[in-house]
């Protein structure tokens, strides 16, 4: 079971709406669904709420460390209230997946992403779980900085955020430690809206 919300992200408002911030998007969107305001704890260099879920303590953090060092506040936080590896989901931006789309998985390499990266160093393991928010791909390799540090396009966004609200219908069963029901929910996108029936053209 999850006792460990992470959303990773940079801190400052030039960043805010940024690709490379949909893990705090994510943490924000929980933070609201579970009535558990974020604030500031210089223990754990981050924002940090606690709330109660039928009678279990869950965590929230947004680390404000700069994405690589996430993992300083991660295990900080971990390590204090004796929380596992395999009780923590990071929530982070993911290139290799289309927005709108999130996976769900446990463990598996930081894949180069630099908030992933420190944290594996940080826990010692990266045996975590980790909620996969499609971002979408450049489809050049010398672009991928620039790319998830600039704003997605107003239907990517939607797209993102749809994928979000999908994912937080899944919390009670992450809280659980449903995982596999958990991973059908949140990989399972909304059926598309039935597209009106085109006209057909005359032919030229």
């Amino acid at each position: 079971m999850i006792k460990l919300f992470v959303g990773l992200g940079n801190p400052g408002p030039e960043y805010e709406a940024t690709r490379h911030n949909a893990g705090f998007w994510w943490i924000d969107a929980l933070s609201r669904e579970l009535k558990a305001p974020l604030s500031f704890d210089k223990s754990y260099h981050g924002q940090v709420a606690r709330a109660t879920v039928n009678g279990q303590t869950v965590w929230l953090l947004k680390p404000l460390t700069y994405m690589n060092l996430s993992g300083k506040s991660v295990a900080a936080l971990a390590r204090f209230f004796k929380i596992s590896a395999a009780e923590v989901l990071v929530a982070h931006d993911e290139m290799d997946i289309v927005p709108g789309q999130v996976k769900l998985k446990l463990g598996g390499s930081h894949a180069g992403h630099n908030g992933l990266r420190d944290i594996h160093a940080q826990l010692g393991t990266p045996d975590y779980w980790r909620l996969r928010i499609g971002v979408g791909h450049p489809g050049v390799k010398s672009e991928v900085v620039s790319w998830v540090l600039k704003k997605p396009s107003q239907e990517h966004r939607v797209a993102i955020e749809d994928g979000i609200a999908r994912c937080l219908k899944a919390v009670p069963e992450l809280l659980r430690g449903e995982m596999d029901k958990a991973t059908m929910m949140i990989h399972t996108s909304q059926p598309p809206r039935p597209k009106p029936p085109r006209k057909t053209e005359p032919e030229d």
